[in-house]
């Protein structure tokens, strides 16, 4: 998923795993606008919900800040995320 598909689809209240390096080390953020869904998610992830951090995004097609929220994940609750959202989805052909 391409980042701008990505926030979009988290922005409409989807669950986004935006995975990056730091330092070497694999990390992701798993983001949404919609609160809810993410509390639930890290309950899952066994996270705890003050950890969840709140930060507004900018929308890719009005350029306007959305409440949203993200979990950091690393180590094993990042390869638990991994395996529950299964596998990536090949690119869509345009």
């Amino acid at each position: 998923m391409l980042w701008r598909e990505g926030v979009t689809h988290a922005l409409e209240g989807g669950l986004w795993l935006h995975r990056f390096r730091l330092r070497g080390e694999p990390w992701a953020h798993l983001v949404s606008s919609d609160r809810g869904a993410l509390l639930k998610a890290g309950r899952t992830l066994g996270l705890r919900d003050e950890w969840l951090q709140y930060r507004p995004l900018k929308h890719p097609h009005s350029g306007e800040r959305q409440e949203a929220w993200h979990w950091d994940l690393r180590g094993a609750r990042l390869e638990r995320a991994l395996r529950l959202a299964g596998p990536r989805s090949p690119p869509a052909s345009r």
